[in-house]
């Protein structure tokens, strides 16, 4: 089990003893409560035990007089709470993580996550060419296709989103993010509901990295309605 990423000094090395294989007998109560101080909360009850809830979970430690864990029974409650625990973090962490959805009248990019280096997935519309035309423009004469050609396969990509921060150029009915935030509206509301913001941005001259940094100040910004283009001020940075 890796420890978390807050941990070091001497409360690492506690997480680090409580794993060990094998188990370690020279690990000691005042440490194990330390190191759930650090973690979460610890309380001490009437009759002695230890209360510690960490992540919304609670496990109860028995009152021991002794200075080390003994009971290899004990070690493994404390364990496996850690275990579950920190699944239950990491779980709790990628929920509240929002996706970024770039789009133009070229493509969609989706990045399922604001981390520096992530990789976007790509969807272009209909009829694009190589010349760039996309779902606004004429291809070879021909009217454009419409918008549910384009926006319910970004829709489907966004599925498994909690939340959602959505970038496109443009400026008022010409604004792509705007369109697909309008059309999400009618065709996918639960879609529409997770869009916890909206940018309207010049990202043709922004690189991946660049985008997603923006996307981690946007975020961390109080944030503007959606649909509304307080944002703006980012994209000028």
């Amino acid at each position: 089990m890796n420890p978390p990423s807050s941990l070091s000094g001497a409360h690492l090395r506690t997480y680090q003893t409580i794993f060990q294989h094998p188990i370690s007998h020279n690990l000691g109560w005042h440490d194990v409560h330390a190191l759930f101080r650090h973690l979460g909360t610890v309380e001490e009850q009437a009759n002695g035990n230890f209360r510690v809830t960490r992540n919304g979970q609670t496990l109860v430690l028995p009152a021991s007089h002794q200075k080390d864990i003994s009971e290899a029974d004990d070690l493994m409650k404390i364990r496996h709470f850690l275990e579950h625990t920190e699944i239950h973090a990491r779980v709790a962490q990628a929920e509240a993580t929002p996706w970024l959805l770039v789009i133009n009248h070229h493509e969609a990019r989706i990045f399922q996550s604001l981390a520096a280096g992530a990789q976007p997935v790509h969807i272009q519309p209909p009829h694009a060419t190589s010349e760039g035309h996309g779902y606004s423009g004429q291809v070879r004469g021909q009217e454009k296709p419409a918008e549910h050609a384009f926006f319910a396969p970004i829709a489907a990509a966004l599925k498994e989103a909690r939340q959602v921060l959505v970038f496109g150029g443009g400026t008022g009915g010409g604004s792509e993010s705007e369109q697909f935030i309008g059309w999400a509206k009618i065709h996918h509301a639960d879609l529409a509901g997770r869009i916890t913001g909206s940018l309207v941005i010049d990202e043709h001259h922004l690189t991946d990295t660049q985008l997603l940094a923006k996307a981690r100040g946007f975020r961390a910004q109080p944030g503007p309605a959606v649909g509304e283009h307080a944002g703006q001020l980012l994209a000028s940075d």
